[in-house]
């Protein structure tokens, strides 16, 4: 198996299991967060959805650089809202990844602020890093939000206690 193959793979693993926690969002609870310190319900999971569309920046090109003055992250409207933009950045990923060569996966990568060179690193790694990892660690934050806000919980990697044994 090559290793495209396996990030593939890996990636629609982590968004099917993502949805879930995203449609068991309340809709009127995008505002809420619970501390001053923390993203809202809703900017948490429009944070993943830029999480999962990584792959088109990381593998369509050598660099990105990033420009604080311009750089509007993506802000979803509604629960429908960020399910379509979830399934619409998945979509791309899975489009994207089909065309990744093994060969790509070494190049380096760079990411920049404002021209300067932040860090510079394999483009499997990058995704990995940006994409996967990143996912899931935010994924982990929403569940704790949706615990707190009474919402039953999906499993990620098995049943929770809301789904039983």
């Amino acid at each position: 198996m090559k290793l495209i193959d396996l990030l593939i793979a890996e990636f629609e693993h982590e968004a099917r299991t993502t949805r879930p926690h995203l449609e068991r969002l309340p809709n009127d609870k995008l505002g809420w967060q619970p501390h001053p310190k923390s993203f809202t319900a809703g900017g948490l999971a429009s944070h993943i959805v830029e999480c999962v569309g990584w792959a088109g920046p990381i593998f369509g090109a050598d660099e990105l650089d990033i420009g604080l003055a311009t750089c509007k992250p993506y802000e979803a409207a509604s629960v429908p809202d960020l399910l379509k933009a979830f399934d619409d950045k998945v979509a791309e990923g899975t489009r994207v990844l089909a065309e990744v060569v093994d060969a790509d996966l070494m190049r380096p990568w760079r990411l920049k602020v404002m021209g300067r060179v932040r860090f510079e690193k394999p483009k499997a790694a990058v995704f990995r890093d940006f994409t996967l990892s990143h996912l899931i660690h935010h994924r982990g934050q929403l569940s704790v939000y949706l615990r707190l806000l009474n919402v039953p919980v999906p499993g990620s990697y098995g049943p929770t206690a809301d789904e039983g044994p």
